[in-house]
């Protein structure tokens, strides 16, 4: 994947976690266009299972979403920080565990027309406890369930983040491929 230097790019909202710009570009096509782009460092996402094969899952109090949320822990990443170190920092923050098994399961793009965000996805396995460290203003509820729970609730739409679905869905592949899945 390669990157176009914009022509001209004049910021428009300096942030604490996003920068918007709107860029001049030209496209493979030639066309020249004027876009807003929302440039944000990225981040980090984990499907944690424990040693009774259930997955966790945060119910998280999102303003922008309108309310209540399934997602898998996961965090902006640092700056200088790797998305696995950003991986495990959240695991440990959010859900109050740690991982010793990390497999990557690839990478998203969270709104590719607009956004820079790639959030980065992890499977992490043989866990231990850890105190949770739950920022301020972070409303999180942790819950432990059977995979097939929460592959039924990405079916049915009550999981509608993006990271979520995708996370547990790539998870589930890998699991039922190495045989790992309960």
């Amino acid at each position: 994947m390669t990157e176009e230097q914009p022509m001209e790019s004049i910021p428009r909202y300096r942030g604490r976690v996003v920068d918007v710009f709107q860029e001049r570009v030209r496209l493979p096509n030639q066309a020249l266009v004027e876009l807003d782009v929302v440039k944000h460092p990225g981040g980090a996402a984990v499907v944690a299972f424990d040693a009774q094969g259930r997955v966790c899952l945060l119910r998280q109090y999102r303003h922008a979403a309108g309310g209540w949320l399934w997602e898998l822990p996961a965090g902006k990443l640092d700056p200088g920080e790797t998305p696995q170190s950003t991986a495990e920092r959240e695991l440990i923050e959010e859900a109050g565990v740690a991982a010793a098994h990390w497999t990557p399961l690839g990478f998203l793009h969270s709104s590719p027309g607009v956004l820079t965000e790639v959030i980065h996805l992890f499977l992490g396995r043989q866990l231990s406890d850890r105190a949770q460290a739950h920022e301020h203003g972070e409303l999180i509820e942790v819950h432990w369930m059977a995979l097939e729970t929460a592959l039924a609730r990405c079916y049915s739409g009550e999981i509608s983040d993006a990271k979520t679905l995708i996370g547990l869905l790539r998870a589930a592949h890998i699991l039922a491929a190495t045989g790992a899945a309960k």
